[in-house]
């Protein structure tokens, strides 16, 4: 099981900014990671996006979704779960964690991020977190 985290931003007068990240394989989505022993999905989260961004300030917004899916690794059919959080921070510096496969940490407005991420249970899960920003504002 893993968890990971939509992390927004809201800079003054605009509208929220929205963190992708490049991974190993140098496609845009979000970061995540496997729980460790004794965490929840929540606490997890909030340490994988640490970890993969740099970001140290950050807090829990809602739940957004738990997704799962199958594929073929090496000829073994795998699958996992992972829980979405909504974040948000007040830090827009990042820093990439490099031996994790994180080449790129970027900041993006819905519409583009939407565009860059390369996974389809991906874009659904920002596109849930959008939708609970619309309809709490």
């Amino acid at each position: 099981m893993s968890a990971g985290g939509v992390v927004m931003r809201r800079p003054p007068g605009e509208a929220p900014l929205f963190l992708v990240i490049r991974d190993s394989y140098r496609n845009w989505g979000f970061p995540k990671g496997h729980l460790e022993e004794g965490e929840t999905p929540e606490q997890a989260a909030v340490r994988e996006v640490a970890e993969e961004t740099g970001i140290a300030e950050l807090r829990v917004v809602a739940p957004v979704e738990t997704i799962d899916w199958h594929f073929r690794f090496r000829g073994r059919q795998i699958h996992k779960v992972c829980h979405f959080f909504l974040l948000e921070t007040e830090t827009s510096d990042t820093l990439p964690q490099v031996e994790e496969g994180i080449t790129a940490c970027r900041w993006e407005r819905y519409e583009r991020a939407v565009e860059l991420i390369a996974y389809e249970n991906a874009r659904g899960v920002l596109q849930r977190a959008h939708a609970f920003l619309t309809s709490a504002s």
